[in-house]
């Protein structure tokens, strides 16, 4: 056996020195700590040509930074050159081992779902206690959003160098456009909710590091507040977007889930795609600045990331879909499934019918074609307040499915209209199935929520007009066919499309 020296054991080995740039910095790694270093650039949305620009953003960065990691920052350090009378300014940090780097982790094919719960629950902390006021809620107003959108188009334009767009930047113009100008209520409403805060602004897989006592989160925006001013799912749309990158998209997913679970978040998930859109472009744009840097790959990567974008935009994409046809065409059923599968809200006349009667959905109401509850001016009634219940939740980014005979011209033209207001896809789809098909079905169907029997669909059928902008669907078949007609026209673009975002269940801590 070795008897003990008594002395003491030799230091762990200190990390090795390194370098890396940014577009905006340099950051030194030496020993156990690292030491950044502003470039003295004006990029236009920054200006660090002066030594005194440099000097406020770092003590603002330092001081901003402490909101998420304030054991890591600590302070701001200088550089003096022999022959300079003005030091340069420098954040001075404490080294994170790299190995516990989020991005690394991910490339490493490492478990990371419960280290980005604890990332999860330190942003909604952060959010929930955040700075609220009408300068932060400004920024989170429909022409607020359009305006970062607008200005990061002609950034991308003129970094393109001729001032022709990369490849898809049209597109993702015109999907951007469309969404915002119809969901000026969604925007208002999560003000209203508290939802914009003094966020992080540039939450990147790069700057989080997964540590035994909880995450450190670096590197916050810090030269322009109103960039820093978001809404809360916004800011962690930034993560969900790297993580999808670095090609964990199913985590990503999750990662945005536990934040609105933590809080307490109830946004479309056309919200969900619409800021990882942004936040793809706007790291598309940076990666456009570091090209013209000369930096490897960049261009690539912008290429990248602007498909991202497109991508959840047209994920993003908020629609009205009516699926229509006579008593016994397997409307109905077709419109449950479509709805489950398309994470959109169902709305049926039948239910609205009754309602507006105060009777529950499920009683009878049998009446003769055209009499109690279905004289004209009950139908009337019914489509009148089905399309404005779907204008509100359209206007406030959820999808719908409206499940109705839709047999009467008038009624289609206004649904139409109502498309049109809210800046939403409007897809028809008219369901039909052999005459035979329909009366076993209305002769063996249970009574409830539809009235209609053998007399009314043959009354309705006699006198049904033609439907040309419908797309035809059989529902004699099995359902999953008939599924797969109507996903085909909803969403032709599906193969080049991100997943509609659904909440999956996240275990326990």
């Amino acid at each position: 056996m070795t008897e003990p020296s008594g002395e003491d054991p030799a230091p762990a080995p200190l990390p090795r020195a390194e370098a890396h740039e940014t577009h905006t910095a340099v950051v030194l790694f030496v020993a156990d700590r690292v030491y950044k270093v502003k470039k003295p650039i004006d990029l236009t949305f920054l200006d660090h040509t002066t030594v005194a620009a440099r000097r406020a953003t770092c003590e603002r960065e330092v001081v901003l930074n402490r909101r998420f990691a304030p054991d890591v920052y600590l302070g701001v350090g200088e550089f003096r050159g022999p022959d300079t009378d003005v030091p340069e300014p420098v954040v001075v940090m404490r080294r994170m081992p790299a190995e516990r780097r989020l991005s690394r982790l991910v490339r490493e094919g490492a478990a990371v779902d419960g280290a980005l719960r604890g990332v999860a629950r330190l942003l909604a902390a952060h959010h929930a206690r955040a700075t609220r006021s009408r300068e932060v809620n400004e920024q989170g107003t429909r022409d607020a959003v359009t305006s970062r959108w607008e200005a990061s188009f002609a950034e991308v334009r003129a970094l393109s160098g001729n001032g022709t767009a990369p490849d898809g930047v049209a597109e993702v113009e015109g999907l951007v456009r469309r969404y915002v100008a119809g969901r000026e209520p969604l925007f208002g409403m999560r003000i209203e909710q508290g939802r914009v805060v003094d966020g992080h602004g540039d939450l990147l897989a790069e700057d989080v590091f997964c540590l035994d006592d909880g995450p450190r989160v670096l590197d916050c925006l810090e030269f322009d507040d109103k960039l820093r001013y978001v809404d809360g799912l916004d800011d962690a749309a930034f993560l969900a977007m790297d993580l999808e990158q670095l090609g964990v998209p199913r985590t990503a997913e999750r990662f945005l889930a536990a934040y609105c679970d933590y809080s307490g978040d109830p946004a479309p998930s056309s919200l969900w795609h619409h800021y990882v859109a942004y936040r793809a472009f706007v790291r598309a744009k940076v990666s456009l600045i570091q090209a013209r840097q000369g930096t490897p790959g960049a261009e690539t990567a912008a290429g990248r990331l602007i498909t991202t974008a497109l991508n959840h935009l047209r994920a993003s994409t908020v629609g009205v879909t009516l699926v229509g046809g006579l008593p016994g065409s397997g409307k109905s059923t077709l419109s449950g499934a479509l709805a489950d599968r398309l994470g959109s809200t169902l709305l049926s006349s039948d239910r609205v019918r009754k309602e507006l009667a105060g009777i529950p959905a499920e009683q009878p109401a049998p009446a003769a074609y055209g009499e109690g509850l279905y004289t004209p001016e009950w139908t009337h009634k019914t489509y009148t307040a089905l399309l404005d219940r779907a204008s509100a939740l359209l206007s406030h980014g959820e999808s719908v499915v409206l499940d109705a005979t839709w047999s009467n011209a008038e009624q289609r033209e206004a649904a139409l209209r109502m498309a049109e207001r809210t800046h939403a896809d409007l897809v028809a789809l008219h369901c039909h199935v052999p005459a035979e098909v329909s009366a076993a079905r209305l002769t063996t169907r249970t009574a409830g929520t539809s009235d209609a029997g053998l007399e009314v669909a043959d009354a309705m059928g006699a006198t049904e007009p033609a439907w040309p902008d419908a797309v035809s669907i059989d529902t004699s078949g099995p359902l999953e066919a008939a599924v797969a007609q109507a996903l085909a026209a909803i969403r032709p673009q599906a193969a080049h499309q991100a997943p509609v975002f659904h909440r999956p269940y996240m275990e326990p801590d």
